[in-house]
Formats: C-alpha cells, structure tokens, sequence
C-alpha cells in the first residue's frame, strides 16, 4: 500500500493538472496546492483523520484568499460606459425628475442641489445611487 505522502501528491498533481483542463476559477488548483502541503506535514507522520481535516482547513483558506486577492474589483456601477442623457421632465433643485438614458426612462437628480435643469436638456450622467441617476447639465460642463 502507497504512503499517505504519495497519496498525497498525486491527489495534488491530479488537481493542478485539472485546472489546465476544466478551468475552475482556481478552486481545482488550491486543493491541489493544499494537497501538496499536506504531503510535505505526512512526512511528520500525522494520523490521517488530521491529514485531511489539515486539507480541508487549507482548502477553504486558499480559496478563499484566492478569490479576494486575484479576482478582479468590480465596478459599483456600470454606468460609464454611456453618459449622455436627456432629461424628459424639469429636475427642480434639490428634487428628483425624469431622464431618458439608453432608451429607458429613470428617475434623476441633478449633482448640485441648488440647480433646476430644463426638460429636453441634454445631461451628463455623473453616477447612479440606486435607481435613480444623478446628472449634470451638458451646457454647465462646457462652459
């Protein structure tokens, strides 16, 4: 019978190995990276109930490090992409109004409270809280 060593590394070679073939967002290639560390404390002569509660702990660990530290940061908002509005009704200072962006129709404020924007006004989408956009008027931004 094979040592819990050898076990051990094929179970980690046979995971890293999967990761090229099925890529799994790198949670095949950390329980193969745990493997092989486990590998190395077998060598202690560890029972192997610990063995594997080791792995288990290690797993979880690294997947989870790997996940805050490799996936990239997402965007709060994908708003930048497109930022031209226009407004459909007033926006008073300080209140909400209607601004039709990528042919829908959402709820607006503008970023300055003390500003009225007129309807049929083209506007900047600066950025969005929620559902609804907060906007700058395109004539405010050129001047």
């Amino acid at each position: 019978m094979p040592s819990f060593t050898l076990v051990w590394l094929l179970a980690g070679s046979v995971l890293c190995l999967s990761e090229l073939f099925l890529p799994s967002a790198f949670v095949a290639f950390m329980m193969g990276i745990s493997a092989f560390i486990v590998a190395l404390l077998s060598l202690f002569g560890l029972s192997l109930w610990l063995q594997v509660a080791i792995w288990l702990l290690l797993c979880a660990t690294l997947i989870v490090l790997s996940r805050r530290f490799l996936q990239p940061r997402r965007r709060k908002s994908k708003i930048q992409d497109a930022i031209i509005a226009e407004t459909l009704t007033e926006i008073p200072a300080g209140k909400t109004g209607r601004v039709i962006y990528e042919g829908n129709s959402w709820r607006a404020r503008c970023d300055d409270d003390k500003l009225d924007v007129a309807p049929h006004q083209r506007v900047y989408v600066v950025r969005r809280e929620g559902t609804t956009l907060i906007v700058m008027p395109e004539n405010l931004l050129h001047s």
